[in-house]
């Protein structure tokens, strides 16, 4: 949060699948309680599921949102689909690049574009080729030597303008 300049009563704007319950809900829910616990005012909408299938079609749900709230200082999109749109819904919502801090999970070619933009400020990268060739490695070290399995949050980088350049490339090939 010290990124972002935001400060105890501030409005963010939480956009997730905290519904879905389990490790994908737990997400969600731990965003809204970082921020309620650092005083901040939390709106929260879940996504449906036409946007869980189809990021544009949030773009009427935001903007609204937006139009509603025009307070909110952080936005923060728990979806990789809907964090790749930034900035569809930072220009439909008529957001100029620094008006909102927009944070979200996971790299995209458009994710990177809307960094270079300055619309999106922050994401946590899950590094979608560990998560494939980590499996790969445990079964090989399951059938090589017995090993009982790997269990590995693979979400531990964070992109921003600082480094966005050398990680577009990457998520460009799905390494990142």
């Amino acid at each position: 949060m010290a990124r972002s300049g935001v400060e105890a009563g501030d409005k963010v704007f939480v956009w997730g699948l905290r519904a879905q319950g389990g490790d994908r809900g737990q997400r969600t829910v731990g965003v809204i309680d970082a921020f309620e616990e650092a005083g901040l005012n939390v709106l929260y909408q879940e996504i449906d599921s036409a946007t869980n299938a189809d990021a544009n079609a949030g773009t009427a749900t935001f903007v609204g949102i937006m139009g509603a709230n025009p307070d909110i200082k952080i936005v923060v999109t728990d979806h990789g689909g809907l964090t790749s749109n930034v900035g569809v819904y930072a220009t439909s919502a008529r957001l100029e690049p620094g008006d909102v801090f927009f944070a979200g999970f996971d790299m995209s070619p458009a994710t990177a574009a809307a960094i270079e933009a300055g619309y999106q400020n922050l994401v946590i990268d899950q590094q979608p080729f560990l998560q494939g060739y980590l499996p790969i490695l445990n079964i090989c070290l399951t059938a090589k030597f017995g090993f009982s399995g790997l269990d590995i949050n693979t979400a531990g980088a964070f992109v921003d303008a600082t480094n966005v350049a050398d990680v577009a490339p990457l998520a460009a090939v799905e390494i990142r």
